[in-house]
């Protein structure tokens, strides 16, 4: 019987991580297969732009998948038995059976962040969303009456969302709520420059300011302001499906999958996390941020990891590292923020087009690596030993 990976979930992470577990290990021993809610798969970081009126690809999974043996279910995971070493989904077509689980279901937005977010403000962290938010918008434009925007949220995609939206629509007036000060995370030098973006694109910024409240035509902040709003965008935090929590895994109070160096579950062994479904510690004893970047480190150790102990071959340890932050600010515009060993940022930045073309850059890679799982590998396909030993297994000192 051939020994049955599935790997929940075909965003950055899991994707990736399909394609080259099917590059590397021999189809005559291993059975892959990729069950996500969705057809398509989504550029999370080119939501933005999506939202923004821009032209997104949305390539389809089954066209990235072709040719590598991956088997594509389409279907939501509902539930996951690990006794039983099975997953529900709510196409009602059965469970799916696995030997060797790899859990990529990400995050989402947290629309519970406040009372009428669910109701009235739009998510940017998914495509059917961020689709209704661009609609929207356009509807806006289309009266030619202008209309009032507000972002909440002052991370990265907040950041984003805002400066896109500003940008390709100048017609509507856009404000961004930041609960601290804006840019707070970056350098000091940084953060003027994203301020001088902000008046330069007419994003009105209102600092430390939390929100109390969503209404449908107005957002209720906790220090007695009201916004006029005919759009809002919630990017104020992102959540994770309870379900791994649920199955008995060990998880984090924010529901990550607790693993050791290798990616995998320090609860159930025969069980992987990457992406923002684990809470993997990086080569600087700080857990790995959720990230784009951590989803490409995190995906090739557990890799590493599962080729290995399925063929009694040395277990390398991949980098897990975290050293930069890149920030678009509309389409000319953007931030290089490193940051030191402990996640701080460090004095040095980049601003200007030429960080806004490394980010675009950085964002045409990742969409062709996805729509490549398998170039570039060793066309050798590796077979499994008879009965992996984890017991024993070889890992770096």
């Amino acid at each position: 019987m051939k020994h049955r990976i599935v790997v929940l979930g075909a965003g950055y992470a899991g994707a990736y991580a399909a394609g080259i577990l099917a590059r590397r290990l021999s189809p005559s021993d291993t059975e892959i297969t990729v069950v996500n809610a969705v057809p398509d798969f989504v550029q999370r970081m080119r939501l933005p732009q999506l939202v923004a009126g821009q032209e997104v690809e949305a390539p389809k999974l089954a066209d990235i998948f072709a040719g590598t043996g991956i088997r594509l279910r389409l279907a939501r995971v509902t539930a996951i038995d690990p006794e039983r070493q099975v997953i529900t989904m709510s196409d009602g077509a059965g469970g799916l059976g696995y030997d060797t689980l790899v859990h990529a279901l990400g995050s989402h937005g947290d629309v519970e962040g406040a009372p009428g977010v669910a109701e009235h403000a739009f998510d940017v962290a998914a495509r059917p969303s961020a689709l209704r938010l661009r609609e929207r918008l356009a509807s806006l434009d289309r009266w030619g009456e202008g209309g009032n925007v507000v972002v909440v949220g002052d991370g990265l995609t907040g950041i984003e969302t805002a400066t896109e939206i500003a940008e390709s629509r100048p017609g509507l007036s856009v404000a961004l709520i930041a609960r601290r000060q804006l840019g707070a995370r970056l350098s000091a030098g940084a953060r003027g420059h994203l301020r001088r973006a902000c008046d330069r694109l007419g994003v009105t910024v209102l600092e430390h300011t939390s929100v109390q409240a969503v209404e449908a035509t107005r957002v209720l902040c906790a220090d007695g302001t009201t916004l006029a709003s005919d759009a809002t965008a919630w990017t104020a935090g992102f959540a994770l499906d309870p379900i791994a929590a649920a199955a008995g895994l060990e998880v984090t109070g924010n529901g990550q999958i607790i693993v050791d160096r290798t990616m995998r579950s320090v609860s159930h062994p025969n069980v992987y996390a990457i992406g923002d479904s684990a809470h993997a510690i990086g080569d600087n004893g700080r857990p790995m941020p959720m990230s784009c970047a951590s989803a490409g480190y995190t995906s090739r150790q557990a890799i590493e990891a599962i080729v290995g102990r399925l063929t009694g071959r040395t277990i390398p340890h991949t980098k897990l590292i975290y050293t930069y932050n890149q920030i678009s600010l509309g389409r000319r515009d953007g931030i290089r923020q490193t940051v030191d060993d402990q996640g701080q940022a460090k004095p040095a930045y980049e601003g200007g087009r030429n960080a806004a073309r490394v980010k675009a850059g950085i964002l045409t890679m990742a969409l062709w690596a996805t729509s490549h799982p398998t170039f570039g590998m060793p066309k050798r396909k590796h077979r499994l030993t008879p009965a992996p030993d984890t017991t024993t297994e070889r890992t770096p000192a």
